[in-house]
């Protein structure tokens, strides 16, 4: 019984090794820099926060320095860019600013702002334009990056 016992824990300690270096091959390489672009055509101040919250909850789980963010709206999303509307939400500027500073790049469709009379001044100061919201996702996705959708 007590060689059993001695067999079965050596099995045990020889096989243990194997399955830790099974696991760590499944993880995603750290190294790896990850891109993810976020197409926003929610309206409303309280989905657009929830929007950046995404973006916010993303750089916390990859790595604000591990990974690009990209930020397109265009639909009713582009007033989360809309100097007025930020102006009115202290939250939301806030959160615009930081994850702006933190190197998240904000992208205004252009398409959308002709249709909806909307000029470069009339966005926030971090916000650059796109020729078209969905062209840029199309794009971003054919450079690899992750694509996440918010607002119907």
């Amino acid at each position: 019984m007590k060689s059993l016992i001695k067999t079965l824990a050596l099995a045990a300690l020889t096989l243990l090794p194997l399955t830790a270096m099974t696991a760590e091959s499944d993880k995603p390489a750290s190294d790896k820099m990850q891109k993810v672009v976020f197409e926003v055509t929610a309206d409303g101040p309280e989905k657009w926060l929830g929007a950046l919250r995404n973006v916010e909850n993303a750089q916390k789980s990859i790595g604000a320095k591990s990974a690009k963010f990209e930020v397109v709206m265009h639909g009713k999303g582009l007033g989360l860019l809309l100097a007025k509307n930020v102006a009115e939400n202290a939250e939301l500027k806030e959160k615009l600013t930081k994850l702006h500073a933190d190197g998240v790049i904000f992208a205004a469709c252009e398409n959308t702002m002709r249709r909806d009379k909307v000029e470069k001044k009339d966005l926030v100061e971090q916000a650059i334009t796109v020729d078209s919201g969905v062209g840029e996702v199309i794009r971003k996705q054919a450079e690899g990056y992750s694509y996440i959708k918010i607002g119907g």
